[in-house]
């Protein structure tokens, strides 16, 4: 009794390192690569292949197709992929994932790696000894690479073998021999297994140590594999419970491709394992449907299982992103206030001439400081908030839209970069210039409209309550910011070529200004005859402080605006 204990724990303990090792080295290489995936994951989706393709390749790079689609719905949450193009990528990254497989399949037991991972774990500290980041980053890879491995090789050890143990034959053969409801069960076990250990690998590792043990045959194996397609899902659904309605929606499209891959795949049982040893077969191994097919044989046509099937779904619904999409839509409904960002514009790439696609990069702007107006709609509802829950959600709403002005100040910036590489004119050049600047301060004024709502959450968090003077000024601050906006918004759209001057914006910000600065003289007379705390009197004169910034910000973008002239 003691030695099965002592045998499950070393079986939990084992797997625990595979997972640590395999985790381990999906984050370094994420490190190792930096940006340079977020980015080759947004830019390269402007049709079918090409996002197919781009999640294939960073799964296989990194290792986890659950990162891959974590990755996805951040850039969906942050408006920088579509929901179609998010499900392409998927897609890719479901097929990217059979990768690991096949590493376990060819050296995880064709020869013992294991005895390679203590000098790897060396190598990989002496990495660690640099002091640069990405050198750290490469060992840490090396020592997970290292783990993964050892971790795998002590699983093979722990699970005994049938003529050690013939009684798990015994206990297996009845849950194998229902027929088909058998098949049920080992894709339902496949699938806790994967949700539990939230990695798919992980469950494939554990069925190929299984299958190479003798515990389960080849038809069982596969069912497990199937299993594991559905549980994998989990991830990016636990990823989008916290993002917008698109992040859920793309998770949603995830479930739904590997539950009609396992749903087909599951009428055709038969004829697609037939296919499958075929296709083994013909790379010079045993028939897997054969009594006594040799270990390599089986691992192989395990792995080739779930190559195939995200293969062959892949091609059968790459044709149909957008009814699925459609379809997701339909699934998750948007309540009234939500929104929904993404670039509008520049997602199809740059136009045949630069000044074509500095049109684009304009209208792309014109959308982008409307975002920015509509952040501070949230702010003035934020100010006047009483109920906490609705504050913090309304906190939430703030900070993410300061995360969306990030987001896209560094796409539109990268777009004006490419339209650089070409040849410009002297107008187009100063155009651009123009451009930068005021992403800049349309970025500066997201990064204020948090500012103010952390003001807020501060004053609240110490019990500092404004008095119905304050509010008043407050509020009437506010207003005039939003004319800020509205002239802002108004140059834009008339644009440097129409423009004659920019009256409505300097009024307003003059304004702002001449208001701050009454505000500030009233307040210092305010806290010499105590009408207020100086604590409530610091965070109100600091919101008061920092739409004026906004004001500084606003006008500038319409300086920029004039000067292209």
């Amino acid at each position: 009794m003691a030695k099965i204990i002592l045998n499950i724990l070393t079986l939990l303990g084992s797997l625990g390192l595979f997972l640590y090792g395999m985790t381990l080295m999906s984050e370094a290489l994420q490190k190792v690569a930096g940006d340079k995936l977020r980015s080759f994951l947004s830019s390269m989706t402007s049709n079918s292949f090409k996002r197919v393709l781009t999640g294939l390749s960073i799964t296989a790079i990194i290792q986890s197709s659950s990162a891959t689609t974590v990755m996805v719905v951040s850039l969906v949450n942050a408006g920088l992929l579509s929901l179609v193009q998010a499900i392409g990528v998927i897609m890719g990254a479901n097929i990217g994932t059979t990768f690991t497989a096949w590493i376990i399949a060819l050296l995880g037991f064709k020869a013992d790696i294991s005895i390679l991972s203590i000098p790897l774990v060396g190598l990989g500290f002496a990495f660690m000894m640099f002091k640069s980041k990405r050198r750290k980053s490469i060992g840490e890879m090396i020592i997970g690479f290292a783990l993964l491995f050892l971790g795998l090789g002590f699983m093979k050890e722990s699970v005994p073998t049938l003529q050690d143990s013939p009684e798990i034959l015994a206990f297996l053969k009845e849950w194998t021999n229902f027929g088909f409801p058998s098949i049920l069960v080992f894709v339902m076990i496949g699938t806790a297994l994967t949700i539990i250990l939230q990695s798919s690998s992980a469950t494939m590792a554990l069925t190929l140590v299984m299958i190479n043990n003798g515990w389960l045959p080849f038809d069982v194996g596969v069912a497990m594999v199937l299993g594991e397609n559905i549980g994998t899902t989990i991830t990016a659904n636990i990823a989008a419970s916290v993002a917008n309605v698109s992040a859920k929606r793309a998770a949603r499209a995830h479930s739904f491709f590997n539950l009609f891959g396992v749903l087909w795949v599951l009428i055709l049982y038969h004829p697609f394992l037939r296919l499958v040893s075929r296709v083994v077969m013909a790379l010079g191994v045993d028939n897997p449907l054969l009594p006594g097919a040799s270990n390599n044989s089986l691992l192989y046509s395990v792995a080739m299982v779930h190559t195939l099937f995200n293969l062959f779904n892949t091609l059968i619904l790459i044709g149909f992103t957008k009814q699925i999409a459609r379809l997701v839509t339909h699934m998750v409904k948007s309540p009234k206030e939500e929104e929904v960002f993404r670039l509008k514009y520049i997602q199809g790439g740059l136009l045949s001439t630069a000044e074509l696609s500095l049109g684009q990069a304009h209208e792309e702007i014109i959308h982008f400081a409307e975002i920015c107006r509509k952040q501070y709609e949230y702010a003035i509802q934020a100010l006047n908030c009483k109920d906490e829950n609705q504050f913090e959600k309304l906190f939430n709403k703030l900070e993410h839209y300061e995360q969306i002005t990030d987001n896209i100040e560094f796409e539109i910036g990268k777009y004006l970069n490419n339209i650089s590489e070409g040849v410009l004119g002297e107008e187009s050049a100063l155009r651009m210039q123009a451009m930068y600047k005021i992403i800049g301060e349309l970025e500066s004024i997201g990064d204020s409209g948090f500012n103010l709502a952390k003001i807020l959450q501060r004053a609240k968090t110490h019990n500092e309550i404004f008095d119905e003077s304050m509010m008043a000024k407050m509020n009437y601050m506010m207003s005039l910011l939003f004319r800020g906006f509205d002239a802002m918004l108004e140059n834009l759209h008339t644009g440097y070529s129409n423009i004659d001057d920019i009256s409505n914006a300097q009024n307003a910000e003059q304004s702002i200004n001449e208001y701050k600065n009454n505000l500030k003289e009233e307040h210092l007379v305010k806290l010499e005859n105590s009408k207020y705390t100086y604590s409530q009197g610091v965070y109100y004169i600091d919101f008061i402080s920092e739409c004026e910034h906004v004001g500084d910000f606003m006008i500038n973008i319409s300086e920029a605006i004039i000067e292209i002239k």
